[in-house]
């Protein structure tokens, strides 16, 4: 694919009170969501390739077994993730930051599983998850704001689906990307 140049949206959510989570309708599937409580590089690798490669999510491709790792043992760092009759369908990942804040870092579904009413149900069990961060972690302080940010290369729901569960715009960018290639897909190469 030849090299082309393009804008890309960025808009920045966030939720500044408890108040502000929306729920959302029950999924069409039986559905479980569940914390991987031990840190797993292989299985936050899987779940970022297998929900981010049709999206150009890429900056992690090149990260170090243990970069994920030391990524994924810092203190108040989370996985959360659907299970559709024992199979992983989606995840959202937590990122504690200073001063109470907490950010969705990665929040998406695996492709077969779209369209099944998962996704509003996984981002408002996250949305509830960072509110309550603080909750599992004792020396955390509690939550003061939930924040994530979704761009133009992303899902074509993405922006909808964070506003619908109470997140607020605060920020938009529009910046130029060079695009040098396809989304890899789950399986760079396999195209």
């Amino acid at each position: 694919m030849p090299t082309r140049q393009i804008d890309v949206t960025t808009w920045y959510l966030e939720q500044r009170e408890r108040s502000d989570q929306r729920s959302a309708r029950e999924p069409d599937v039986p559905v479980e969501i569940v914390r991987a409580s031990e840190p797993s590089p292989e299985l936050s690798r899987f779940l970022y390739t297998a929900v981010g490669g049709d999206w150009y999510w890429t900056d992690r491709l090149p990260w170090s077994y243990e970069q994920w790792q030391n990524w994924l043992e810092r203190p108040g760092v989370e996985t959360w993730i659907a299970c559709v009759h024992g199979t992983p369908a989606g995840y959202v990942e937590l990122d504690p930051q200073p001063e109470g804040q907490v950010e969705i870092t990665c929040f998406g579904l695996l492709p077969r599983f779209g369209g099944k009413g998962l996704g509003g149900h996984l981002l408002a069990t996250g949305a509830a998850r960072a509110w309550d961060l603080a909750e599992r972690w004792p020396d955390r302080k509690p939550t003061e704001r939930v924040w994530v940010h979704t761009c133009s290369n992303d899902g074509p729901y993405a922006l909808k689906n964070y506003q619908a569960r109470g997140f607020r715009v605060c920020d938009v960018k529009v910046e130029p990307e060079t695009i040098k290639h396809t989304p890899p897909g789950p399986w760079p190469g396999a195209r």
